[in-house]
């Protein structure tokens, strides 16, 4: 893949609600960008009371409507984003209670574990949680990032201050 641009968020966020229509969506998207990836989470509109008791079933019929009614505007679009910020573009649908991703980027990640680090791993896969390191490693990530969110949350504020105070500094302005 090509080397990584700069992809600031509301930037990112402006260009994709300006290629997309507006009457697809009933809040403004959500972007989640990183070095690899955009993940473009759109709101549509949930089904209307008359499927009460099924809202579910419902709430998935309409992003599957959605999806099929929507997939070739969607492919231009992430192939523009993807020549502008050389990263894959991933797509989620929020409807009502139910989110969808429709495309998802699975990055392989190098590591290196020692023995102790690697027996947990194979504690998980032998307890039938994951059936592979990758997968049993994945789970732990998922369940930092879910039990540890607010400090999680704490770190990335402090590096976003962190990269604004350097782009002020002798090299970044």
């Amino acid at each position: 893949m090509a080397q990584s641009v700069r992809c600031e968020v509301p930037e990112c966020a402006a260009w994709f609600a300006g290629n997309l229509p507006d009457d697809w969506f009933i809040a403004p998207l959500q972007l989640v960008v990183d070095k690899d990836e955009i993940l473009v989470t759109c709101t549509i509109a949930a089904p209307s009371s008359a499927a009460e008791g099924h809202g579910h079933e419902a709430a998935m019929a309409r992003v599957t409507s959605f999806r099929e009614d929507s997939r070739l505007h969607r492919v231009r679009v992430a192939e523009a984003a993807q020549q502008r910020w050389h990263r894959s573009v991933s797509w989620a649908v929020r409807c009502g209670e139910l989110e969808a991703r429709f495309t998802n980027q699975a990055v392989p990640v190098m590591t290196r574990l020692r023995i102790e680090e690697r027996q947990v791993l194979d504690t998980l896969i032998d307890a039938g949680v994951a059936r592979s390191r990758s997968e049993a490693l994945a789970w732990c990530v998922g369940q930092v990032g879910l039990h540890q969110q607010d400090w999680i949350g704490r770190l990335r504020e402090a590096m976003t201050e962190v990269e604004r105070i350097r782009s002020q500094g002798p090299n970044g302005a």
